[in-house]
């Protein structure tokens, strides 16, 4: 299956203006030059967390995808969901989930994945390291997006190709995300792979 991901048209782009100036939201940050891209979603706390992302990335001309197990795309609405940006994944298949993923990487001419390493909106002790596995096996950077509630800015920043050494790898992404709080900082989660304790 090919899997492309397009820039945001001129109608999502002021749908997201009208949206922000509603909630009175700012953006900060611009895509990299890269067409293919895992952008992670920190921190994520709160139902609010989506629209207010998908708002900020049709802002910033990104037309995202997201993860969903293939469960969730029966034929009467297998292509609505993948217009809107749904890859399906078989949870059972051998090549397990990043091996997945990697393959939609290496087919698609770009692809914007969005993914919350956390997991859930409530406070866990270590984030999924999946988007991580990813990124290391697709060749492929990592863009920190964040929803800063404190200031009420969204956007992107951090944005590198992930050298496999993960404690320093993530030591860099801690460092983008400290200060930056979400809707409900007290049930943020701790930002740390649980490979990194296993080392």
């Amino acid at each position: 299956m090919e899997v492309k991901s397009e820039r945001a048209g001129n109608l999502r782009y002021w749908i997201s203006r009208l949206y922000l100036w509603f909630f009175g939201w700012k953006v900060e940050g611009a895509l990299p030059p890269s067409p293919k891209v895992i952008v992670i979603a920190a921190p994520h706390t709160s139902n609010w967390d989506m629209p207010h992302m998908l708002a900020v990335g049709w802002n910033l001309r990104m037309s995202v995808s997201w993860l969903g197990k293939r469960e969730m795309f029966p034929a009467p609405v297998r292509a609505f969901f993948m217009r809107l940006g749904g890859i399906p994944i078989d949870r059972s298949s051998t090549s397990g989930v990043v091996g997945q993923v990697v393959e939609n990487f290496e087919k698609a001419d770009g692809l914007y994945l969005v993914v919350p390493p956390s997991g859930t909106r409530g406070k866990r002790e270590y984030w999924k390291s999946g988007f991580y596995h990813i990124a290391v096996g697709a060749k492929v950077p990592l863009l920190c997006s964040f929803l800063d509630y404190s200031r009420k800015v969204g956007g992107v920043g951090l944005c590198f190709v992930p050298t496999g050494n993960m404690t320093e790898d993530m030591d860099r992404i801690r460092e983008f995300y400290d200060g930056i709080d979400g809707k409900y900082p007290e049930l943020q989660s701790r930002i740390r792979l649980k490979e990194e304790d296993e080392q």
